[in-house]
């Protein structure tokens, strides 16, 4: 099937900026005042253009692209300042205005695919609700929506338009997002964080895509990211954000070489992929013949499911192929791979809460694989697990006390007051103000419900924490943070971390050993020093070639470095 892309409506040079704002304040109300986000922004954005808007989480930047498409909360409020958006002022109009820009105009990819697709409705039916919006007949939706998948990179669109969202890996939901958002053939894509949940060769194949199709279509591209180097790679130009205000505006290259901003230099600074020129550069030197005697052992782990295909039948998945490896105790072990090679099984079933179809798992010279529930409890002191997603892992309900002790209460440790007590200790632990033990998880920023992730996590004192992409959905600064806690955390406790993740440049950061993981199998495993600086296996070697680089080496041009960003579909290696 051959399926064609009608080209936007905004035609590169068109008169007029597609979005121009002008001194636009934004606020939120909370007990009866308005704190600011966003305080006087100019900003403006042409046809055929690739603008990113760069800071930290709390910096303004998902409040801009909610204002101008009249999607704030309902305590945000915007109080000064005009948002023009095709010539349509946004600031103050009715809802039937903005339901009008949404997706004929504005096309909105969000950050988390798994919230913004219906859990509920086949992927067909998402993206054929966009296309009756644009008018087209029913007899005419089913092969637009299949066309729509093809143009976003979607492989096997037949089958996919009949799955479910969690039925696809998080490359594949978020490229249905993007079909989504094409689907409308608006003349401005904002995409908020697209892919910092995604793993790199993932990553760069989204945005290869993403922006080949803008460059061939004349549509103007937002990217809303904290990643200075995903930025600098993509933009023709990018704008620096910090608590509201622009800091910085540039082309890529003026912006990475000479930053005039102190906070722009400690963004690139926090930047795995600027901070060493591309180059991973590993914290821990380890000789291979030295390691500790491991903690935790997965001895020839297979894991098969029976699953459902979309026809009604019956087949076998096998998710990991007798998988082994060891986490040396006291140190860090990491598991790496892209989505669906089997990183969270392994790590499931290193916590027991799936069982191996063959092969063994022994935890402090107990092999648990073979355990029941009640068995296997004792050992969950010894063990605990950090979500990659904390908002996600906290209960919205529960204050920040409630979170820390539920652990203690659950297995019946202390009584109320030296509950309390020991909830200010791992507050003081993970640098928080115990004045944060009544707040509740909407009042604190990513980073510090990740901080309240790990303080919960060591509140029975386990001696291995299982850390599950503990720092992808957080800003590089605020990774950085989070890795140099936990460094700093094992250094003081003696704590031995299996750290999962698809981020060869942060791993290098924190890991004294790695496994790589492809579809199920170990590939590669040894020191990260090792592994990083001469990489044995192709794989290993196109997960550290995906990672963002230092652009100062490319060309001054921003066009040429995306022209040839043709769009191109997954291998069949994603699931």
């Amino acid at each position: 099937m051959t399926a064609t892309l009608e080209p936007s409506r905004a035609e590169p040079g068109a008169a007029g900026p597609i979005v121009e704002i002008s001194g636009l304040d934004v606020g939120y109300r909370r007990h009866r005042k308005v704190r600011p986000a966003v305080l006087g922004l100019n900003l403006s954005v042409a046809a055929g253009e690739i603008v990113a808007i760069v800071g930290e989480s709390g910096s303004g930047k998902t409040t801009i692209a909610n204002a101008i498409i009249g999607l704030l909360p309902e305590n945000g409020r915007i109080t000064a300042g005009s948002a023009l958006v095709d010539g349509v002022e946004t600031v103050g109009a009715k809802e039937k205005v903005l339901r009008a820009l949404r997706g004929s105009v504005v096309g909105l990819v969000p950050q988390d695919p798994m919230v913004g697709l219906n859990p509920t409705q086949r992927i067909s039916s998402q993206i054929a609700e966009a296309l009756r919006l644009r008018g087209l007949r029913s007899d005419e939706i089913h092969q637009q929506v299949l066309a729509e998948l093809e143009h976003a990179g979607v492989p096997e669109p037949e089958l996919r338009a009949r799955q479910y969202p969690h039925e696809l890996s998080g490359g594949l939901r978020q490229r249905v997002l993007i079909a989504i958002a094409l689907a409308g053939r608006p003349k401005v894509i904002v995409a908020d964080e697209p892919t910092s949940a995604l793993d790199v060769t993932v990553q760069k194949r989204i945005l290869d895509h993403l922006v080949g199709l803008v460059r061939g279509t004349g549509i103007s591209l937002m990217i809303i990211t904290h990643d200075l180097a995903v930025a600098a790679d993509r933009a023709d130009r990018v704008v620096v954000m910090q608590t509201g205000r622009v800091v910085e505006e540039g082309d890529p290259r003026t912006i990475l070489v000479v930053p005039r901003e102190q906070y722009t230099k400690q963004l690139i600074a926090a930047a795995p992929g600027l901070a060493h020129g591309g180059r991973l550069a590993p914290r821990y030197v380890v000789d291979r013949g030295s390691l500790p005697a491991p903690i935790l052992t997965l001895q020839g782990v297979t894991k098969t499911f029976r699953v459902t295909s979309p026809t009604g039948g019956h087949h076998n998945f096998q998710a990991l192929s007798e998988v082994s490896l060891n986490v040396p105790r006291g140190q860090t072990h990491a598991l790496v791979g892209e989505s669906g090679s089997g990183k969270t099984t392994a790590l499931r079933i290193a916590l027991g809460l799936e069982h191996p179809t063959a092969g063994s798992v022994v935890l402090e010279d107990t092999e648990i694989s073979g355990l029941s529930w009640g068995k296997q409890r004792p050992l969950r002191r010894q063990v605990q697990l950090v979500h990659q997603n904390p908002f996600a892992s906290l209960d919205p309900k529960y204050t920040i006390k409630q979170s820390i002790i539920e652990p203690l209460v659950s297995f019946k440790i202390g009584d109320r007051k030296a509950r309390t007590a020991r909830a200010k200790e791992l507050l003081d632990q993970v640098a928080l103000p115990t004045a944060y033990l009544d707040r509740l998880p909407t009042e604190l920023s990513g980073g510090q419900r990740q901080r309240v992730a790990i303080a919960r996590a060591l509140a029975l004192k386990p001696n291995l924490l299982l850390l599950d992409e503990p720092v992808s959905a957080l800003d590089v600064s605020v990774q950085a943070q989070i890795l140099d806690l936990l460094t700093e955390l094992q250094r003081e406790l003696g704590l031995t971390f299996l750290f999962v993740s698809h981020d060869l440049a942060v791993v290098a950061q924190i890991s004294h050993t790695v496994s790589v993981i492809s579809k199920g199998r170990i590939v590669e495993e040894g020191p990260v020093a090792e592994v990083f600086k001469n990489p044995q296996s192709a794989y290993t070697r196109e997960l550290i070639d995906a990672i963002p680089r230092d652009t100062r080496a490319l060309t001054a041009d921003p066009g040429s470095r995306t022209q040839d960003a043709e769009p191109t579909a997954d291998p069949p290696s994603e699931r």
